[in-house]
């Protein structure tokens, strides 16, 4: 017989509620909202999860970002320390400085007050007398109306000849009264310079010594005192730099007309500084001539000014904005510049981690470097000849079709994106890679500016720059006429002796080959 299931009655409650004991002795009404509770408690567990996981996931993220930028920040660093560089600090202008020693009552440069005068010992023996006869014409305002005087004066010049030893002149000049002038005139004799003690030989070879050998004053001053016995002060031979650039101005001004009518020109530009401020050395120049410029600035208007607003011959320079506004007739890109480049891109992708390190970028680098090379042979192989100038067009086909295949490549490099970026713009690098294609003997790098500048930066690293105006034209015009008189196949102490000792005219015609 089954058993009937009584049912508790309404008001029943039962007495084990808090305390259960099938429940291990756990509360039924605490069991219960718990169970109510756990979906909800459930759905807010994944949420958490979820966004730890969302989190854990974008700092996976960044902290490879900081492992990529790390890598490159540390190759970079390595190859700059692998590098010669030079800090380039700005410093207050001279006026500043000027007023702040006079603040403190520092005295300024030069001799102190009433310090005395140097003047040159006579010279101790005579080695040739040259009689001048009295002038015609007086120097001084071409009048005829002369009369002669009986008084000799006597002018004693103390030069040296390419031996240890110095040679006097003495020059006896033959005198004439001018009545326009209202004194007595002289002339001058071949190879004199009228008031001075020292001859042009002299003040050549100081020049040549500055100038051409980056020798400081104070050295130039030993060295003549030592081989030749023939002193003098630190501060004459920057006196004959003065002379010489006094009267080589025109000649340097007529190397810049020049430079604006050549049909294939080099340029480039470098650092310089002035009295302890930035300046640029700006070059300008080809197998002919040399044109230096010291300017403070490095911008568009100083490269019109060097070259004009439209030159219509052939530029080489490298990718610097400012030769833009020269509007040549065509430009040739430095490729040298371009493989140097890709070699440095190269240089700090290999500098990373080899798991940081992109084969992409690697195999730009070294595509573009053996296209460029190749590039450089081919143009060799032009002007030289080994290839007829018809064949221009096929080349240049073929070395474009090359170029876009490499640029083609996807790097994760940003420097490599750039450089491909830049290769492949119209108004940049693109049109001027191959242009010595079509011109002949326009070579593909800027060799020529590179090492014309050589001599500047070298005397750079002696002097330190310059401390005035002055000093910066000395050194715009002298190696400009310096370097050109060499590329004329001119000796340069001939050419400056004959700078210090004749007109313009007759110094302009013995720096030229072919002074018609």
């Amino acid at each position: 017989m089954s058993r009937s299931r009584q049912q508790a009655p309404w008001n029943f409650q039962c007495p084990y509620r808090h305390a259960c004991p099938h429940l291990e002795g756990l509360s039924t009404q605490w069991l219960w909202e718990e169970y109510q509770n756990a979906p909800y408690e459930n759905n807010e567990h994944w949420r958490v999860r979820d966004l730890l996981r969302q989190e854990l996931s974008t700092a996976g993220k960044r902290i490879a970002e900081l492992e990529r930028e790390k890598e490159e920040l540390q190759a970079k660093l390595t190859a700059l320390h692998r590098r010669q560089f030079k800090t380039n600090k700005k410093i207050s202008t001279k006026s500043a400085r000027t007023t702040a020693a006079t603040a403190e009552g520092k005295k300024k440069r030069g001799a102190p007050v009433g310090h005395p005068g140097w003047t040159r010992r006579t010279p101790d023996h005579i080695d040739t007398v040259v009689t001048v006869a009295a002038p015609a014409v007086c120097p001084h305002c071409s009048g005829t109306d002369l009369t002669p005087v009986p008084e000799i004066k006597i002018h004693l010049q103390e030069d040296i000849i390419l031996q240890p030893r110095t040679q006097v002149t003495q020059f006896s000049h033959q005198q004439t009264f001018c009545r326009t002038c209202n004194r007595a005139v002289i002339q001058a004799a071949p190879g004199e310079l009228l008031n001075s003690s020292i001859g042009p030989t002299t003040k050549a070879a100081a020049v040549f010594l500055r100038y051409g050998l980056r020798i400081p004053y104070r050295k130039v001053q030993d060295l003549f005192a030592v081989f030749f016995n023939m002193p003098f002060v630190p501060a004459s031979a920057m006196a004959f730099d003065r002379q010489a650039t006094l009267k080589g101005k025109p000649l340097y001004e007529d190397i810049g007309q020049k430079l604006r009518c050549a049909d294939r020109v080099h340029a480039d530009e470098t650092h310089w500084r002035q009295d302890g401020l930035n300046h640029f050395v700006w070059y300008g120049g080809n197998t002919n001539i040399a044109y230096f410029h010291i300017n403070r600035h490095r911008s568009a208007e100083v490269a019109r000014s060097i070259f004009g607003d439209n030159f219509q011959g052939v530029l080489h320079a490298d990718g610097y904005a400012a030769y833009n506004s020269v509007n040549p007739k065509a430009r040739q890109s430095c490729l040298a510049h371009l493989i140097r480049a890709a070699r440095e891109i190269k240089q700090e992708i290999l500098l990373k981690t080899p798991k940081a390190q992109d084969a992409q970028s690697l195999l730009f680098c070294d595509n573009l470097t053996t296209l460029l090379q190749e590039a450089c042979h081919i143009a060799r192989q032009f002007n030289d000849l080994e290839i007829p100038r018809h064949r221009s067009e096929e080349f240049k086909y073929n070395l474009y079709a090359s170029l876009q295949k490499i640029c083609a490549t996807t790097c994760a490099s940003a420097k490599a994106t750039t450089l491909q970026q830049r290769l492949l713009d119209p108004r940049r690098e693109y049109k001027r890679l191959f242009t010595f294609l079509d011109y002949p003997d326009v070579q593909p790098t800027n060799n020529q500016a590179e090492q014309s500048l050589r001599n500047i930066v070298i005397f750079r690293k002696i002097c330190f720059g310059t401390r005035s105006p002055e000093g910066s034209l000395s050194h715009s015009i002298l190696p400009s006429l310096l370097l050109t008189a060499r590329r004329q196949e001119k000796h340069p102490l001939d050419f400056f002796k004959t700078l210090f000792t004749t007109s313009t005219a007759t110094a302009q015609a013995a720096l030229y080959k072919n002074s018609s």
